[in-house]
């Protein structure tokens, strides 16, 4: 099996990772807003969604279109940072539970988060996404994928965690400014 093959593998399975987390994420958004929990944010959200997948087809199509090869020095390195961005991510899933999702919905008088990965980081699961946004292309070389997406996601970034968080400051009473990121969207 050439390299290509197996980095096509590993897109396809970061993609499959993406759908079981809009599976969860769904779930848990029912369950939120039958307790009561409102969702602000919206605007981004459908832009957020076509930068992802615009990851996953850009790295792909870069290493295909650009004749990309695979070098040892720098996709073994970020293969195993993809990993660790995975496991990050999952981490923080876990550790929200029933509260995490895709979008910001919070619930009023939520409880501040602060076990897991949000005892020490303000946005856990926003640090899975940028190294990811690098090393899932870098693993094989498509490095302008690995530009383009860090540079539209540091902006999508700043609008999301202003969003997040003033959504929470809107909906929970007496929170600050940093306080509101370790909440459970």
């Amino acid at each position: 099996m050439t390299s290509v093959a197996l980095y096509a593998a590993l897109v396809g399975a970061v993609g499959l990772e993406r759908l079981a987390e809009l599976v969860v994420s769904a779930r848990n958004i029912r369950a939120a807003k039958a307790e009561g929990a409102v969702e602000r944010g919206f605007g981004h959200y459908p832009v957020m969604v076509a930068l992802h997948m615009g990851l996953l087809v850009g790295a792909l199509v870069e290493v295909l279109v650009a004749d990309r090869p695979f070098q040892h020095w720098l996709g073994w390195p970020m293969l195993v940072l993809v990993v660790g961005a995975q496991a990050l991510r999952w981490w923080c899933i876990s550790t929200l539970g029933h509260q995490w999702n895709t979008r910001i919905v919070v619930l009023p008088g939520a409880g501040l988060v602060s076990v897991g990965p949000y005892r020490w980081l303000r946005h856990p699961n926003y640090l899975a996404v940028v190294v990811e946004g690098v090393a899932l292309p870098l693993v094989h070389g498509a490095w302008v994928t690995a530009l383009v997406f860090t540079v539209a996601n540091a902006a999508l970034l700043r609008t999301r965690i202003r969003c997040e968080e003033k959504a929470l400051r809107d909906l929970v009473p007496g929170m600050s400014p940093r306080m509101s990121s370790r909440m459970s969207p």
